[in-house]
């Protein structure tokens, strides 16, 4: 019997976790580790040899790493903020933020659209993240 710290074999264990398993136990994750690492050294080497316009996600697999349980709820935490925080704005700053920051519309294409001056949706825009900044 071998005692193992879980914390080396899952990323997602933030502190020491020692078990006792099975030998055998202990050298297939040993292996497995082996693997991955060794699986990860060889696309980072040779992704040149992989097209990147394939769609297929090789480059995705090659170049980054899968975000792990607390990251995923971190940013979806963000995320619910950030909704929050653009809902609590009016209509019209909610609007022009959104079309402007989230969209990519320039500011002169938003005051065109809405028939008003350009300074007046930049201050809206400027006032709208502040608010924002406040609430988040």
């Amino acid at each position: 019997m071998q005692t193992i710290n879980l914390r080396n074999f899952y990323p997602f264990y933030t502190h020491d976790f020692f078990i006792e398993v099975s030998d055998e136990v202990a050298e297939e994750l040993r292996s497995n580790i082996r693997y991955e690492w060794n699986y990860q050294r060889k696309l980072t080497r040779h992704k040149a040899q992989y097209s990147l316009d394939c769609d297929d996600g090789i480059e995705f697999s090659a170049c980054l790493h899968e975000p792990t349980p607390e990251e995923l709820l971190e940013r979806k935490e963000r995320f619910l903020r950030l909704w929050n925080a653009l809902n609590s704005l009016p209509e019209i700053q909610g609007r022009r933020i959104d079309a402007h920051i989230i969209l990519g519309k320039s500011i002169k294409e938003i005051a065109q659209v809405e028939g008003v001056h350009e300074e007046s949706v930049r201050q809206s825009i400027k006032r709208g993240l502040e608010r924002m900044k406040k609430t988040y």
